[in-house]
């Protein structure tokens, strides 16, 4: 095997090793239950359904159906079990160390200038949370795919300077892989901007950068017109990516921030980025935005950032790499800068950002630091030395970072620990103390974060929230009115209103707020089901039914909503009310969706089945929703039972609905 080969394979299993310790760790609340724990099309696994619903979906406000796979796929493979995501997304990490190796030796043809810039991708604790977190599957993923992207447009360089057939057939693979990298992440858009760096350096395809009569030289224009066909895909990620985030609600009004806050931060957060890349002590999950930039910073991070590229473009002639590494780290930040604002803008800097742009900071250091030691011939041994010991210490510092991850509580007590006024991680992390039944050091902490801002809505919807759990409803009430008092756009504040008023007896007003928690929000079935519940205890049936109907309208594809109007229609004791056909039809849609893996949407099957007079199908649905519940290791099992004996003697179930077991407020 020859040299680069070993090397390759070293760097990766070197990196799968330094990484295997996150198979002992757990999910997160921060995502994690939103792409996995909590979202049972995801865990179906991989169905038809299931795809469907990934290439159509704009759920968390962004379009990535090849993440959504991914993610089913982990659920097929390894069911509920968090080693499993884990370690695939250490392999994709470690698949893409050797394939950023084996770029940059394609590209310069340099063994250990490129080895040492993917050790530092590779082992450089900023990157801990694009690895270590699973919902950030979309970083590693959509790399991987880019690096491929990149690995098939040098081939395809070659194959051009050859004048060979293939180049078409490597282009092709190209704009193949850019393909799937979008649809793991959208902030691959700048990557075709990559592309033009390296026909710059190393690839010296670039015909000067001066102008001539106030246009570019014709070949640089044919370096352009070249990757229309990438250029095209950009266009469409961005069309989609801005479609998901508007019918995610993540599109706000141009000015929710000052000006200079907004525009402010993105030179800071670059420098900021730097200063990680360099130092990399405090790292965290979160990074809040705070409330006031000062303008000094802003200015003294303009000019860090106008002197860095000034040096830059001065050393084009004599240090190209020096240009396409600052550019290749500026340009690939961009589109998570917020110039484009998108949502509440509450974060300044994450991590996960530099996973692919730090690789241009590294190539444009390692490079530099080889032409400098060139230059002054330095020893080979303290050369070598240095370099160990900067790698050493890169995999020290990433092991310490990784041990945060172990949970959620670790992870958010860090992240108030090592920042300041941090709301959003004191939210988390009463989340956290909240899940494990620590109420009252949950109550501690959101009361904390409330006295950080006390105006902020969701504090009180989560004090609200927890004091329901600790059987405190007055004061749950006057939370929930607080949170709709200071958030009277937000849906999911009038939605946990409605629920807090239902709990305390004012069904009248619950239903005011039903209303306009439907009206703000089209896509939200809760409101609707929550009105359906107050219509069937108060005898309503053909209001309740059309509710029903509402929250089928606006999603879908919900499986609460699906097994709940199907378990309505098929079981009620108003025979106004039931409908076996279209309780069936519902019933089996969940069915289909879940992969036949839900106890609870089994059980509603065997209900419309016993409803339509299919008692043998109703038995065997009721039969397999105690498999698969045994198997599950679920309690609570005695009313199904009952149900399938009621089946056996050919009568239907049928029960009272009320004002119960309404959905999450969150």
């Amino acid at each position: 095997m020859s040299q680069p080969r070993r090397l390759a394979g070293l760097l990766a299993l070197t990196t799968f090793a330094l990484y295997l310790p996150v198979a002992w760790y757990g999910f997160v609340n921060y995502d994690d239950n939103l792409y996995i724990t909590e979202n049972p099309i995801v865990q179906a696994g991989v169905t038809w359904a299931g795809v469907k619903w990934a290439f159509t979906t704009g759920a968390l406000s962004n379009w990535n159906p090849l993440a959504w796979l991914s993610f089913m796929t982990d659920c097929g493979v390894f069911g509920l079990n968090p080693a499993g995501p884990h370690l695939v997304n250490v392999l994709f990490h470690a698949a893409n160390t050797a394939l950023l190796f084996g770029l940059l030796l394609r590209l310069t043809a340099k063994v250990w200038p490129a080895a040492v810039v993917a050790a530092l991708f590779a082992w450089h604790p900023l990157h801990v949370e694009s690895v270590a977190w699973i919902s950030e599957r979309k970083d590693v993923l959509s790399t991987f795919f880019a690096l491929l992207a990149l690995l098939n447009y040098a081939r395809y360089v070659e194959e051009l300077k050859a004048k060979s057939s293939k180049a078409k057939v490597y282009f092709a693979w190209c704009l193949a892989a850019f393909a799937l990298g979008l649809m793991a992440k959208p902030m691959l858009v700048t990557l075709p901007c990559v592309m033009l760096l390296l026909d710059f350096w190393p690839l010296n395809r670039v015909a000067g950068l001066a102008f001539r009569n106030g246009q570019l030289a014709t070949r640089n224009r044919q370096l352009l017109l070249e990757k229309w066909p990438l250029f095209l895909l950009t266009a469409v990620s961005c069309s989609l990516t801005y479609w998901a985030q508007k019918s995610g609600g993540s599109i706000v009004p141009p000015t929710p921030v000052p000006l200079l806050r907004w525009l402010g931060n993105a030179p800071v957060a670059v420098v900021g980025y730097l200063g990680n890349l360099f130092w990399p002590s405090g790292l965290c999950v979160i990074y809040p935005r705070p409330d006031h930039i000062a303008p000094a910073s802003v200015g003294w991070s303009v000019a860090v950032l106008l002197l860095i590229s000034a040096a830059a473009w001065q050393g084009r002639q004599t240090k190209p790499y020096l240009l396409t590494g600052w550019l290749w780290f500026v340009g690939t930040l961009v589109p998570v800068l917020g110039l484009v604002q998108i949502g509440t803008a509450n974060q300044a800097m994450a991590d996960r950002y530099t996973y692919i742009p730090a690789i241009g900071f590294f190539i444009a250091v390692v490079f530099l630091v080889r032409d400098l030691v060139v230059r002054i011939r330095l020893p080979k041994i303290i050369v070598t030395g240095a370099t160990i010991g900067l790698l050493l210490a890169c995999i020290l510092a990433m092991e310490h970072q990784l041990q945060f991850w172990r949970d959620s509580e670790t992870l958010f007590r860090r992240a108030v620990a090592v920042t300041h006024n941090n709301d959003i991680a004191l939210v988390n992390l009463g989340a956290a103390l909240e899940g494990q039944g620590r109420y009252e050091a949950a109550l501690a902490v959101d009361l904390q974060a409330e006295q950080l801002t006390p105006n902020r809505y969701q504090i009180h919807h989560n004090l609200g929230n927890l004091l329901d759990q600790l059987g405190r409803p007055a004061e749950a009430l006057t939370e929930h009115r607080a949170a709709a008092r200071l958030g009277p756009e937000q849906p999911f504040l009038h939605y946990g209103l409605g629920t807090a008023l239902v709990n305390a007896g004012q069904t009248g007003a619950a239903v005011q707020e039903f209303y306009e928690a439907a009206r703000l929000d089209a896509h939200d079935a809760r409101p609707h089901l929550g009105l359906a519940e107050i219509y069937l205890q108060q005898n309503r049936g053909p209001e309740a039914v059309d509710e029903l109907r509402a929250a089928l309208r606006a999603d879908p594809n919900n499986i609460e909503v699906l097994t709940f109007t199907a378990q309505v229609l098929a079981a009620s004791e108003n025979p106004s009310v039931r409908n076996g056909q279209g309780a069936f039809v519902l019933a089996a849609k969940a069915n289909l969706l879940t992969g036949g893996g839900r106890p609870t949407v089994l059980d509603v099957l065997g209900m419309a089945c016993a409803e339509m007079g299919k008692f043998d199908e109703a038995q065997m649905a009721a039969q397999q929703a105690l498999a698969v519940a045994e198997a599950m290791k679920l309690n609570k099992l005695e009313p199904v039972r009952q149900r399938l004996e009621l089946y056996k003697n050919h009568q239907p179930w049928r029960e009272s609905f009320g004002v119960t077991n309404l959905p999450a407020k969150n």
